[in-house]
């Protein structure tokens, strides 16, 4: 039975559906008295009951489906509570986290019937959003929404009722929220959730020992705030939020116990482009690590001029095209692909330059979804704005004065991702500052970052960005316009450290790609395990033959349907 929640319109909805697991079919089963969502749910004295929720404001209304599907106000909480999450113990239904609409609840509530309330315990750590589930005699609430804005709790807390005791038994790697859990064959595993702005597929389990979550599966789409039912021996995950926060209307089954979760899917869904800088090549490769294609070669030959030095490569025009930038070249060219054919090309082959034509170092060439071109000139100090036709059209940034003082001036600009807004987030590598730039060059924001080398920033959210510390060893780093780290992966020795990684961005499933240039390798990185899921190129070993590398500096994804997810606004 799903009760209440959001549609697709994110209205909240009285609406009761019945599941069958046998035939995946679900049909209308009645409607509550007070539509609500972000509410708990259990079965109480064989009755399913919806606690509290959300709606116009949070409520604490107790509602109960009663035979053969009417539903009727069995009773009221202490106090309004939304956000919160539900476990029986012992014949006890116990609730943890919430908040009142704008107090973060602590009190931790065990009844039997629904109607009558007592306070068993209170959480060292309040939370909202919690994942919670029940082992034995107690009930773990993990990670959760802290209060006060203060991001995603990592805090494992274990809730006794029969002792009246809550406590913080264990940390999380990174901070995790709106994630789901459940008990799967005796273990502990936890399902999807938000951690610092990313939507995650992942399904890890709970060492209820030792408290490690370890990634051991992966869900068909990222996804946060799924409902979770145990139902003749098999969990279901049913709706939830994706990954741009819609309501989705899926129901998935999790595993049957004793089993444990079924393998992991791919580490990204399509194809990912190379810019293989050290060998002066593009490559794209499948998820088995197949090369489908190579630039240059025998059927897509390099053009008069040579293929030097590409630093970056992205796809463009529904991947019929490849624009790439060579640094140490001086050039950008426009690619027909497969055919590898120069469809445009701007600047001078191996002439540094400043006036109309020319180019000093560029790097992070866009093809926009309007015909356009940026690049930032880096040596030139400048974001460079091409005409279709690849002619001069106009500039930010002056080449006389290499310094912070957008949009007058630019500080050794490397980065100049395209946004959604239509504007461009821009890294000057002196200072280390990160700017949102309009077209016109005027300022949004800046921000000084306290990293050695800023490289290629991205965008992830609202206010959530994601960049590259081009260093030794170096790092990747989640952050706020406001200059706050919110998540970091800077492991300092060791097969996971990453040497000078100058591009890191999100994948549709929630982990990071990044090039790992002086390592000769590509990797995929799971953001709540920290650990490299996936890679292509051997660790410090530069070749070119079979997933070998020497300085990969670019890559991008295509995927299935010929779009391009970690920058759409592209083409």
């Amino acid at each position: 039975m799903v009760l209440g929640g959001l549609t697709s319109g994110s209205a909240t909805t009285p609406g009761v559906i019945r599941i069958d697991p046998t035939t995946g079919a679900s049909t209308a089963a009645g409607s509550l008295v007070d539509p609500v969502h972000d509410a708990a749910g259990a079965v109480v004295g064989g009755r399913d009951v919806v606690f509290g929720g959300g709606a116009a404001k949070v409520v604490a209304t107790v509602q109960a489906v009663t035979p053969p599907g009417s539903v009727i106000r069995l009773g009221a909480l202490p106090a309004p509570r939304a956000d919160l999450a539900a476990a029986t113990v012992d014949g006890k239904t116990v609730l943890v986290g919430g908040y009142d609409g704008t107090t973060w609840s602590a009190d931790v509530l065990a009844t039997t019937d629904g109607a009558h309330f007592s306070t068993v315990a209170a959480l060292p750590q309040p939370v909202r959003y919690p994942a919670v589930a029940a082992v034995g005699h107690v009930v773990y609430v993990i990670g959760g929404e802290l209060p006060g804005g203060r991001g995603d709790a990592t805090t494992i807390q274990a809730v006794d009722p029969g002792a009246g005791s809550a406590r913080v038994v264990g940390q999380l790697a990174t901070g995790l929220s709106h994630a789901s859990a459940a008990v799967v064959g005796g273990k502990l595993y936890l399902f999807g959730g938000r951690s610092g702005g990313l939507v995650t597929d992942a399904v890890s389990v709970v060492d209820t020992t030792t408290w490690a979550a370890t990634t051991v599966a992966r869900l068909p789409v990222a996804v946060s705030d799924m409902a979770v039912a145990a139902v003749g021996g098999a969990t279901y995950l049913v709706g939830g939020e994706d990954a741009a926060g819609h309501p989705i209307a899926s129901v998935a089954m999790a595993g049957l116990a004793p089993q444990t979760v079924a393998a992991g899917a791919p580490p990204f869904d399509g194809q990912l482009l190379i810019a293989d800088r050290g060998n002066n090549r593009l490559l794209l490769v499948d998820p088995a690590k197949t090369v489908l294609w190579q630039f240059p070669s025998a059927t897509a030959p390099a053009p008069p001029q040579g293929f030097y030095f590409p630093d970056d490569a992205f796809f463009a025009k529904r991947g019929t095209a490849i624009i790439t930038n060579q640094e140490d070249q001086n050039t950008i060219i426009e690619l027909a692909y497969p055919s590898g054919s120069v469809i445009a090309s701007y600047g001078h082959p191996n002439q540094a330059g400043s006036s109309p034509g020319y180019l000093s170092q560029p790097d992070d060439a866009y093809l926009l979804a309007d015909g356009r071109v940026t690049v930032a000139d880096a040596k030139n100090c400048r974001l460079v704005f091409l005409n279709p036709d690849f002619t001069y059209q106009g500039e930010i940034g002056t080449i006389h004065r290499c310094a912070h003082d957008p949009p007058r001036d630019l500080a050794y600009p490397n980065g100049d991702t395209p946004l959604a807004n239509g504007n461009f987030l821009v890294s000057e590598i002196t200072g280390n500052y990160i700017d949102e730039l309009r077209p016109d060059g005027s300022v949004v924001w800046t921000v000084h970052l306290p990293l050695t080398y800023v490289s290629d920033p991205q965008q992830l959210g609202p206010d959530l960005y994601l960049v590259a510390d081009y260093a030794t060893p170096g790092g990747l780093y989640e952050f706020t316009r406001e200059g706050t780290i919110v998540w970091s992966y800077h492991p300092s020795s060791g097969d996971a450290m990453l040497d000078h990684p100058s591009l890191a961005e999100r994948l549709p499933n929630g982990d990071i790609c990044v090039n790992d240039d002086f390592r000769d390798r590509v990797a995929i990185i799971d953001p709540m395990t920290k650990q490299i899921v996936w890679q292509y190129g051997q660790t410090n070993s530069p070749g070119t033959g079979a997933d070998l590398l020497h300085i990969p500096d670019g890559f991008d994804l295509l995927a299935p349907d010929k779009t391009t997810p970690t920058h759409p606004q592209t083409g």
